[in-house]
Parts: C-alpha cells; sequence; structure tokens
C-alpha cells in the first residue's frame, strides 16, 4: 500500500430507517443535505450515498424529493462530490424507481445483487427489532440495470454475501453488465454474511479482477471492516446510514466527524484519499461538464 493507491472515501448521507430521536444530525431537509454535504466534502469525501426524504424525516421515493436534495447539494459543492442514488426498497415498484433515475440522472445509482432475510437482531430482547425478505430477484436487477445503462449511470453493486457476488458473472456474460465493475460488500445485516476480516477477503477474492471494490460495515463493526477494507487495497464508506457512532463510541455529531475519522485511519495505513477526479475514474464514471445531475 501507498499514497499511489488512493481510497474513495463515500458517505451515506442519511439512510432511510434511523431518525432524528437516535441522532440529531440526520438531514431531513435539503439544505441539511447540502450543509452535510459542504462537511463531507471538507473532511474528504468524493461520493455520496443518497436516501430521499421529505422535510418531516419520512422516507420518499419521488422524483421532486430527490431532485430538490441533488439541486441543494450540486449548489453548495458543485462537482467536487459524486451523486450516487439508492434504488434499494421493499415495496417500491422497479419502474417508480427507474423514474427518479430518469429524471433526476445520478452519476451512480446503488444495485443490490440478490435477495435475502434481511433483519436487526436485538440480543438483550433475545428478538428481531425488524425482520423482512429483501427481494432482489434477477428479472428486477436486470430491469434496473438496463435502465442505469440507457441513461448512462454507473451501477454500484452492493454485495450483501459472496453469492451475490457470484451473481455478477452471469450478468456480464449476457452482455446486460459491463467491466470494469464497482463493487461493494456489504457486512453486518443480519441474514447476510457475518461482519469479520476473514470474510471480508473471501469475498473479495470472489469478485472478478479489473473491478474496483469497497466495504459498507454496518453498525459497531463497521470500523474494523474499515480497517480490513485498507489493509487489503479497498474503498471504504462510512456515515450515518450505516453507523451513528465513532469508534469511541461517541455519538458522531456531523457526517463530516465521520468521514473526518475514515480520512486519519486511510493516511495512517499509508494510503491517501482519492480525489474526486481520481474517484471518477477509478469508478468508470465520467468526468462532469456543466451543471445538473
Amino acid at each position: 500500500m501507498s499514497t499511489e493507491d488512493p481510497v474513495v472515501i463515500t458517505c451515506s448521507i442519511s439512510g432511510m430507517l434511523a431518525n432524528r430521536e437516535q441522532c440529531p444530525a440526520i438531514p431531513y431537509t435539503p439544505a441539511e443535505y447540502a450543509s452535510e454535504a459542504r462537511r463531507i466534502v471538507d473532511e474528504g469525501g468524493v461520493m455520496i450515498h443518497i436516501h430521499a426524504r421529505k422535510a418531516d424525516g419520512t422516507p420518499s421515493y419521488e422524483i421532486e424529493d430527490f431532485q430538490a436534495i441533488t439541486d441543494a447539494i450540486r449548489a453548495e459543492v458543485g462537482d467536487e462530490v459524486i451523486v450516487n442514488f439508492s434504488t434499494g426498497t421493499i415495496g417500491v415498484p422497479v419502474a417508480k424507481r427507474v423514474e427518479y433515475l430518469r429524471a433526476c440522472r445520478p452519476e451512480v445509482a446503488a444495485l443490490n445483487m440478490g435477495s435475502m432475510n434481511y433483519a436487526k437482531y436485538s440480543r438483550s430482547r433475545r428478538d428481531f427489532v425488524f425482520k423482512a425478505v429483501f427481494a432482489n430477484p434477477f428479472e428486477e436487477i436486470i430491469e434496473l440495470l438496463e435502465a442505469m445503462n440507457e441513461l448512462g449511470i454507473k451501477p454500484e453493486h452492493e454485495c450483501f454475501d459472496v453469492g451475490h457476488v457470484g451473481s455478477l458473472a452471469p450478468l456480464v456474460d449476457m452482455g446486460v453488465l459491463h467491466e470494469p465493475l464497482h463493487v461493494d460488500c456489504v457486512m453486518g445485516v443480519v441474514g447476510g454474511i457475518p461482519p469479520t476480516a476473514r470474510n471480508l477477503a473471501a469475498m473479495v477474492e470472489n469478485i472478478p479482477a479489473g473491478s474496483h471494490w469497497g466495504v459498507i460495515g454496518i453498525s459497531r463493526d463497521q470500523w474494523m471492516l474499515v480497517s480490513a477494507a485498507l489493509t487489503l487495497g479497498g474503498s471504504i464508506r462510512v456515515g450515518l446510514e450505516d453507523n451513528l457512532y465513532l469508534p469511541d463510541g461517541v455519538m458522531a455529531r456531523s457526517n463530516g466527524e465521520l468521514i473526518a475519522k475514515a480520512r486519519q485511519m486511510t493516511e495512517d495505513v499509508g494510503r491517501r484519499p482519492a480525489t474526486v477526479e481520481e474517484a471518477r475514474g477509478m469508478l468508470a464514471v465520467p468526468q462532469r461538464v456543466g451543471s445538473g445531475a
């Protein structure tokens, strides 16, 4: 590893589940997203993963909310950040997700690579806090991929288990998925792969050669997984969607604090944060010209 091995630092700015009662720093309004975007960029983040919300904090899949948030972020930080939209959800038709991609044209969109049980478990209660089946059949994956191809949007393949990584090769062979790939290993969700450094290494071994990859660590194991990814040569994601706490257990007061810690860890292992221009090159995302999203 060296300073010639740059790291794409991504921020999951808000998510859709956590609320202000759990963490006061979670943005709801476009202006709050913009303020957080400034903190993220100032601390070294180069991509922002967006779940849209209405002004009262409830999740939204409406074009106008995605557009308002994107416009506010662009007005604040211009082209200094890559905008990445979520497409993962339960019970929202693919057509509706394609609508906001088509209208807003983010540079990158997340694409969940398989169906799974998706849960959060409480050891103190000896019960699930929530549980659901997160359905991502190949038909829907392909429909979303075809839309992203048409719109010039780079897919970010979110893989919650080794089998999800294995689902990439058939899509490449079919010609619906174009290399180089951008793959993220999501670890720490009950129902997905357990969050260990050894499991991350196993997932990475199965990612097609020549791909860019990173880790998305959920909850308290996040910082250990960030460290493992940095050591293995990958990129990293932090942010208030994934984990509300700094490594010392103190709740983050902004996404910027989480990004600052991620940047410090990157530098501590002898690597450096990628610039946004480098990140666009590493992810095979076209350089932005002019305004708009």
